[in-house]
């Protein structure tokens, strides 16, 4: 076999859709382009055993939806060709959260529906396409190569698997850059370690999330006014949650989720009771009357971690991390792939300078600075949880605090709404919530409410009051004949 050798040469180790997105930019800068994935790969959506969670449900945002457009014109069209759905975020979801369900209008943020097997596999497709770029899967990376100073990376050394699974001589690969794409279990640490260089620090933070999903036929009328259904949990009370989205092959992706030890059960009454005990009725009634088409499929997400190689005073040249190497999100609130895709937007821009000397303390720099939005997003909802562990940030009870009466606003104003789907979607930091303008219409917003909880319990009191002069003076044969002809509601405790 005639591998290329180090002439403008980059090797992406990773084939997912991190992977993709890292090759299909280097392949605009280097003359070949090598990408390596340990697992065999097919021309199909498929399941992988180095990908677990791709049987559950993903959601792609607008900030991420928007660079894979950049890079594949055409794959938002063909992603709906072959059954993907789009629709406006704030109109086609149903979501409950805080007490209520937000407002639904036409937010005119675009968001895509589909399985992660199915997307990254069309992403895949067109990145096989790609003249200098070469495919090496059932290949295993097993160390880094260096220079003898061991101050530029210049390579890999690897392991390739015959079709009857016997490893082969291991094999020198040398290039210019090494990135690392290969997921959360990232070897880098121990590679850099054994070069000589510092383990970069870690943020760990414990979230004990158990999650369960399985798939259903869809029909037409399975769900009026609305695309999807989400339902957000609502610490302490309830610390449970449930998402369903629509998918190609007129099928639902259903994912339910507990924290602090709410593992949601894998048997067919037991999924069905938590999705009951969820803190609105609408999962359950869609999934109560809908045919199963897979088992139910569990899944522990133990906790996040992020990489901080920005903070290293020595790192090799020629040698990057990126994605869910760099920092591993909760997937309860589907931040991984867009933040990727921003990582390798990044990395097309950095590599648009013509002294690339810099680009691997550029590149860790910056990035970390896309990391930071929905770092902090997460992690300040995971603090919400009793049982979160790790470093909480300073000033998490105040945010989150703020968090839920923006939450509640998002019920009846659509400028609130906007401005939280922003944040959500990578395209405002979380700073742009706290805009003199959404403030006065939060405050706004929480004041009307508490007006209309007073009236509501003044109305309550003078009915106790009714109830009770009617039980004291007619008796309960009275009360009775008042409740029939249904001139009031007992919504009170009556007296003893």
């Amino acid at each position: 076999m005639n591998l290329p050798q180090s002439a403008q040469h980059a090797i992406v180790i990773g084939g997912s859709i991190t992977g993709l997105l890292a090759a299909r930019v280097l392949s605009d800068h280097f003359a070949q382009v090598t990408l390596i994935e340990r697992d065999a790969l097919h021309d199909r959506p498929e399941y992988r055993p180095g990908q677990p969670q791709t049987r559950h449900l993903h959601g792609l945002l607008a900030s991420g939806k928007t660079v894979l457009e950049r890079y594949f014109p055409d794959l938002i069209e063909e992603l709906a060709e072959g059954g993907a759905l789009l629709g406006d975020m704030g109109e086609a979801a149903r979501w409950y959260v805080e007490g209520g369900y937000r407002l639904q209008y036409q937010s005119g943020m675009t968001g895509i529906l589909m399985s992660r097997p199915f997307l990254e596999w069309q992403i895949r497709r067109r990145v096989l396409e790609i003249p200098n770029l070469t495919l090496l899967d059932g290949t295993t990376v097993k160390t880094l190569l260096a220079t003898p100073d061991r101050s530029q990376i210049t390579g890999v050394q690897i392991h390739r698997r015959a079709a009857n699974q016997a490893e082969l001589t291991p094999q020198m690969l040398t290039a210019d850059l090494v990135l690392d794409a290969s997921g959360r279990n990232s070897a880098s640490p121990c590679w850099l370690a054994a070069l000589g260089y510092a383990e970069p620090p870690e943020t760990v933070v414990k979230v004990g999330l158990c999650y369960a999903t399985r798939i259903y036929r869809r029909q037409p009328n399975d769900l009026v006014g609305a695309a999807n259904l989400i339902i957000s949990a609502n610490p302490p009370h309830h610390q449970q949650a449930g998402i369903a989205f629509p998918m190609e092959g007129d099928r639902w992706i259903v994912t339910l989720a507990g924290w602090d030890g709410n593992q949601p059960p894998l048997d067919e009454q037991g999924f069905l009771a938590f999705a009951q005990s969820l803190p609105a009725p609408d999962i359950y009634n869609l999934i109560s009357k809908a045919e199963p088409l897979s088992e139910i499929t569990p899944y522990k997400f133990p906790a996040s971690l992020r990489r901080h190689y920005e903070k290293l005073s020595r790192f090799p040249a020629g040698y990057l991390v990126m994605g869910d190497a760099l920092c591993s999100f909760d997937p309860a609130y589907g931040q991984g792939m867009s933040s990727a895709a921003l990582q390798a937007a990044l990395l097309d821009k950095l590599l648009q300078q013509p002294d690339r000397r810099l680009l691997c303390r550029s590149f860790f720099k910056q990035a970390a600075k896309i990391i930071d939005i929905p770092w902090q997003l997460t992690v300040s909802e995971d603090f919400r949880f009793s049982g979160t562990q790790g470093q909480k940030p300073l000033g998490t009870d105040l945010i989150n605090t703020y968090s839920t009466l923006v939450q509640r606003a998002t019920h009846d104003d659509a400028i609130v709404y906007g401005a939280f789907l922003r944040v959500m979607n990578l395209m405002s930091s979380p700073g742009s919530l706290v805009h003199p303008r959404i403030v006065w219409r939060v405050l706004r917003s929480t004041l009307r409410a508490k007006i209309s909880d007073l009236r509501q319990q003044q109305q309550d009191t003078q009915i106790s009051c009714v109830l009770s002069k009617q039980l004291h003076s007619s008796g309960l044969k009275g009360l009775l004949s008042l409740l029939a002809c249904g001139k009031a509601t007992p919504i009170a405790k009556l007296p003893d």
